[in-house]
């Protein structure tokens, strides 16, 4: 069974806040935070007769590919005003030629 994505979501950005909170910023793992997301365990039911999965915390009512819709936007990644100045930088950075191709 999947798990909820946007609960599973909340659930981690609570987790995430509390170890930044609790460790030292030079004491930090990324391994030691997944570790902490792999415990995170939202099942969902499914509904036989409609072929949808139900959260029983949140109420989310969704089919298999609306599960995943949900997980690959909740996934994805804000463009800050940093990485936008990063890219800009990459992009002055290369020569003419490169810059004509793109």
């Amino acid at each position: 069974m999947p798990n909820c994505p946007e609960c599973t979501a909340r659930e981690r950005t609570k987790i995430k806040t509390k170890y930044e909170a609790e460790t030292a910023e030079e004491s930090r793992g990324r391994d030691d935070l997944f570790k902490l997301f792999d415990q995170v365990e939202i099942p969902m039911k499914m509904d036989s007769a409609t072929k949808h999965f139900i959260c029983k915390r949140c109420g989310l009512y969704a089919t298999r590919e609306q599960v995943s819709d949900i997980k690959y936007r909740l996934n994805q990644k804000e463009k800050t005003r940093e990485d936008k100045q990063d890219d800009y930088l990459e992009w002055w950075q290369k020569s003419k030629k490169d810059k004509e191709l793109d």
